[in-house]
């Protein structure tokens, strides 16, 4: 660091942009120390021998000719066991370090802690490897039980190989310690349960793969009508207040992901102490039917409104290095970007302080391909090394157009890139529907690759789905009828449709986050009450067209809800089967309302004979 050679001068100062002198031999993305202060920056420009840096602190008080320092290494994140359960900033800092540090509860300029803890120890247990065995970039040499949710593995860091010389014996290490010695061409290297990796280069694997698994994430409308899947790409657009932060937060408590990185990225700084301060307390049953807090298997980088703007694009690359570090272990995790928008902001911001072109709305001309190289890290992939395996990211990304235009620029680039869009309307919000996804704007191109996985487990759901959608679908086109004429107006054929879309409206995609019974819907529930439903509108159906030519009494809507009343009561009260109860208690309960529309449909039918 003190090596004059490496040592530049500040020229300018715009904001969080800084402009050096003396910078020849510096890389693109390079990581520097501006002022004296020592603050964190980025070289993002690089003309003859000046660089133009963004800083990921406040630059106020920098002044022209103080010192910028090259580190010869571009912006890294630290890997290792410690990161779960941990909070950091959005250049990976951990905030409760600095807290006891520095004894405040700002972050002061310029602070230095290390991302991971040097001092922990953690019980190391080497896998079947012995010395003189080959071993490569991937290979998992060792296992720590990190929590008793993960279980830590130990891989050698990509792009190294060679023959075991020496490999620690089992005991307590800390990250520093080293475990493995490798030997390849008479060129020995040690390793310790550190790995540094660049957030701006995706890790290597070694084969991207068709993901064929559902994310199953609790929500009734998400699960049925728009399933993603291990490995998928998602978006959730809303204006404020429709409920984008519940349903990440939902994805993070209820989802079927080994683990979650959840990136506040530019939104209030309160939902991430509401984060904060629901995780701990939130549990998860364990197959020994113990329970653990749900922040053993999650972690957090926290980078809000408030904070510097620059670090907000730091702050996705961060989660997304780390999430593919869990990945290469052979998990699926998943990744929850809140909000996408503001990160594109902040490139705005930066992109008028460097004097870029403009395009749509200010934002950069490149908004959409950086988007896209976010976006395209997710996937189910075969991890590289050895012992084979497969591992996933999934990405959530929220995104806030300004007064809930999806016309936004950010909003039609994320959906150009994105497999599921789930689309949250303001109406909705306003009359007190959540999760509030609109079903007619909002699409899922994963249906096709789950098919498999629903043969296996509900072989009708696909019909029962279809017929749902088709249900929706009729209700908005009679609705337009309905204003203009009245229900009265109507065949009992186009009334069934309306009630099977109030009962399905009301009962199956509307869901009460904050209700023991309501919070997680298991998808064998979601399908049965769907089935229910589907199948009420089938029998009301046919038992009005069986009586629509006769002369003398007639099955209508009316008779239906007056003889079946109690039977439409429970088509809706289907909800409150608490899935506690154990799947198999719950699946009988439906099947049993099954079987009792159905005869009692033959009973009614027979009666108007």
């Amino acid at each position: 660091m003190a090596d004059r050679t490496l040592q530049g001068g500040i020229k300018k100062v715009s904001g969080p942009v800084v402009v050096a002198y003396n910078m020849s031999g510096a890389a693109m993305y390079e990581l520097v120390r501006v002022g004296t202060g020592q603050l964190i920056g980025e070289i993002i420009r690089l003309e003859g021998d000046t660089a133009t840096i963004q800083c990921y602190e406040e630059t106020s008080g920098l002044e022209v000719g103080h010192p910028v320092l090259r580190t010869k290494a571009p912006l890294s994140v630290e890997l290792g066991p410690g990161m779960l359960g941990n909070i950091f900033d959005g250049i990976q800092r951990p905030l409760e370090k600095i807290a006891e540090v520095c004894g405040d509860c700002f972050i002061p300029r310029g602070v230095n802690v290390p991302a991971l803890d040097r001092t922990k120890k953690w019980p190391f247990k080497p896998a079947n490897i012995k010395v003189g065995d080959p071993i490569t970039g991937g290979d998992i040499y060792a296992t720590i039980k990190e929590n008793r949710l993960i279980e830590h593995r130990v891989m050698l860091p990509p792009g190294n190989h060679g023959r075991v010389t020496k490999i620690a014996a089992p005991g307590e290490y800390t990250i520093l310690d080293t475990v493995i010695e490798i030997e390849f061409q008479g060129e020995k290297k040690s390793f310790n349960m550190l790995q540094n990796w660049p957030v701006r280069q995706p890790r290597p694997v070694a084969k991207k793969m068709m993901a064929n698994y559902p994310l199953l994430t609790g929500q009734r409308v998400l699960d049925a009508l728009f399933p993603s899947v291990l490995g998928g790409t998602c978006a959730i657009p809303g204006a404020f207040g429709c409920g984008k932060t519940v349903i990440s937060q939902a994805l993070s408590k209820y989802s079927n992901s080994d683990g979650i990185i959840y990136v506040g990225c530019g939104e209030r700084g309160n939902e991430m102490a509401e984060v904060l301060m629901d995780f701990p307390a939130l549990t998860m049953t364990l197959e020994d039917g113990s329970e653990e807090s749900i922040m053993q298997r999650t972690t957090l980088v926290a980078n809000t409104s408030n904070m510097p703007v620059a670090a907000r694009e730091a702050s996705i690359y961060t989660g997304i290095t780390l999430a593919e570090y869990f990945r290469d272990q052979g998990y699926n995790f998943s990744m929850m970007a809140d909000s996408t928008s503001r990160w594109a902001e902040a490139l705005r911001e930066i992109s008028g302080r460097l004097a870029e072109m403009p395009a749509d709305s200010g934002y950069p001309a490149y908004l959409g391909a950086r988007l896209a190289s976010f976006y395209e890290r997710a996937g189910k992939v075969t991890c590289l090394g050895s012992p084979a395996r497969e591992g996933s990211i999934t990405i959530v990304g929220a995104v806030s157009p300004p007064g809930g235009d999806f016309s936004d620029p950010v909003t039609a680039a994320t959906l150009g890139i994105v497999q599921v869009f789930w689309g949250l309307d303001k109406k909705l919000a306003q009359r007190k529907h959540f999760p509030s996804v609109n079903w007619s704007i909002s699409h899922s191109k994963y249906i096709n690759a789950l098919e498999t996985f629903y043969d296996t487990n509900e072989p009708d759901f696909v019909s029962v789905r279809t017929k749902a959608r088709f249900i929706l679908q009729e209700e908005e086109n009679l609705n337009e009828i309905v204003q203009l004429v009245g229900k009265d107006a109507l065949a009992d054929k186009e009334k069934i449709i309306l009630e099977a879309a109030r009962i399905i409206k009301d009962d199956f995609l509307q869901q009460n986050s904050f209700t023991p019974y309501d919070k997680f819907c298991p998808f064998y529930k979601s399908a049965w009450m769907l089935r229910n439903m589907t199948h009420f509108y089938d029998l009301s159906t046919a038992a009005v067209e069986k009586t629509a030519h006769v002369e003398g009494a007639k099955i209508t809507l009316n008779v239906i809800k007056q003889r079946l009343g109690k039977l439409v009561y429970e088509l809706s009260a289907q909800k409150f089967l608490d899935p506690a109860e154990g799947e198999e208690a719950v699946k009988a309960k439906l099947a049993a309302l099954n079987e009792n529309l159905t005869s009692s449909f033959v009973a009614l039918e027979d009666e108007f004979r």
